[in-house]
């Protein structure tokens, strides 16, 4: 399903227009990629998903390709979830 799709099946569901469900959802998105960025606080919607900051350590690595030795310095990364419920419409 792509966001046309998705936009369209929310319209349906919801009983509004298409423009509108498409701007719920820019303002989620909005909202979801500022709660990220900021890193202090996680955005839950129980039993669907979390978002939240993440952080991987700096570490040291190999390239694949020569095998010479490399560091690979400390990130911040998007951490994204499953909640209880969608985990369970997954298994079935």
């Amino acid at each position: 399903m792509n966001r046309k799709d998705l936009v369209s099946s929310i319209a349906d569901k919801a009983g509004v227009s298409q423009t509108d469900a498409d701007k719920v959802l820019a303002a989620f998105q909005d909202i979801a990629f500022d709660v990220v960025a900021k890193g202090d606080e996680k955005l839950t919607l129980p039993g669907f998903l979390t978002f939240e900051q993440g952080a991987r350590a700096a570490r040291d690595g190999r390239n694949p390709a020569t095998g010479e030795a490399l560091h690979i310095p400390a990130a911040k990364t998007a951490k994204v979830t499953a909640g209880s419920k969608l985990k369970a419409a997954a298994a079935g």
